[in-house]
């Protein structure tokens, strides 16, 4: 039988050989919220722990992911800190959770990447390729590089649009082939039959756009005691929407300069602009409030080990929008091109450890909630 006051550190349960220590711990408190099931109603995490009566890795790594760290269940536990049985979900699943971006990570030998230092690597690649960049240009071509350029195709007369497009056409191609590999890892540990069906699909689209679980059961996100605020929704929406705006602004870009010959930069008023100024200032604000919550958050529901790679990926998203603002509205200067290369190194930089950082949180996220609509659909009969 099952010791539901062991802990971390301490002999792992029968069956439990294969987990980590995390993982193990996330299992003794899936165990005791079973046999209480007071918390059913405040997420999706429950009702999917209740269809289990053992939990592998797999499970413990798509409950954890499916896990919005909303903090609802932690103040409405009995078992809580102090009690003796010390039930702390939100920190616990924090810690299976981000263990797991390394479990599944592309290729393998970067995994090590999420256990460091997160804000150091992040700002040190995207500020060594932004001093390159700006090196290059100068060394090329001072004046060039210092001086005021306006009209069509002045970014590029700074930097050659094949040189631009090869660069980061380059990084984004890895990017998103290290993401794939490092999803279908994960979903094929978690996965089951059904799971991936279109009805389940478009549940957890609706699902993600609403961020329907950062709600605590309805009363909103604890942050930073046990007065719920919906806060940390309104930044995600702002960072994920900022983000999807920005994307928008740079497909519609090369719309542009491959089938009309338009080039950067466009006049205000041009769709790219607009797109990519309400997507940079959603990547400013959004952020910068995540940030800020995060320092009034109640320490007990962290993963303070993780604290770096959670920073970086935010310094990111904020200096790669702040970047670009200002380079909008200072393109007609001098400042132009180091703006530019300062803006492309954050670009650049975000790219090639997008796979390694936070960002991978929102696949894996999203992945669950897929899961997790297929199993409720086939338990309502929906399949």
């Amino acid at each position: 039988m099952l010791d539901i006051t062991s802990r971390p550190g301490h002999e792992a349960p029968l069956g439990a050989s294969l987990l980590t220590a995390n993982q193990a711990e996330a299992e003794r408190l899936m165990t005791v919220c079973n046999s209480c099931r007071y918390c059913e109603g405040l997420c999706a995490v429950f009702p999917a722990m209740e269809l289990r009566r053992e939990f592998a890795a797999g499970d413990l790594n798509y409950l954890a992911n499916l896990c919005h760290s909303c903090g609802a269940c932690y103040y409405d536990c009995q078992f809580s800190p102090p009690h003796e049985f010390a039930v702390n979900v939100p920190q616990t699943l924090a810690a299976v959770r981000n263990d797991s971006y390394a479990a599944y990570a592309w290729p393998s030998f970067l995994a090590g990447v999420f256990r460091r230092n997160g804000v150091a690597i992040s700002l040190v690649v995207a500020l060594s390729i932004g001093v390159f960049f700006a090196a290059m240009m100068a060394f090329n071509d001072p004046q060039v590089m210092f001086g005021s350029h306006v009209g069509s195709g002045a970014f590029y007369r700074i930097m050659p649009h094949e040189a631009m497009v090869a660069v980061f056409g380059a990084a984004f191609v890895y990017a998103i082939v290290a993401l794939v590999m490092g999803f279908r890892r994960f979903w094929a540990d978690i996965a089951g039959r059904g799971d991936g069906s279109v009805p389940a699909f478009w549940q957890a689209v609706r699902d993600a756009a609403q961020l329907r679980y950062l709600d605590g059961g309805g009363v909103g996100c604890m942050n930073a005691d046990d007065k719920p605020t919906d806060n940390r929704r309104l930044f995600h929406h702002l960072t994920f929407y900022g983000f999807a705006l920005c994307f928008a602004s740079t497909s519609v870009a090369t719309i542009y300069a491959y089938a009309f010959g338009w080039h950067a930069p466009y006049a205000v008023y041009d769709l790219p602009v607009v797109l990519g100024t309400l997507g940079g200032l959603g990547l400013v604000i959004g952020p910068a409030g995540l940030w800020l919550a995060k320092q009034k958050r109640d320490p007990v529901m962290v993963d303070a080990s993780r604290r770096g790679m959670d920073t970086g990926f935010i310094a990111m998203l904020f200096l790669t929008g702040l970047t670009g603002l200002l380079l909008l509205v200072l393109r007609a200067t001098p400042a132009m091109g180091t703006l530019l290369a300062l803006h492309l190194g954050f670009v650049f930089g975000f790219f090639v450890t997008m796979p390694y950082s936070k960002f991978v949180h929102g696949l894996y996220r999203f992945g669950a909630l897929v899961k997790y609509a297929g199993e409720r659909r086939r338990e309502t009969g929906g399949d």
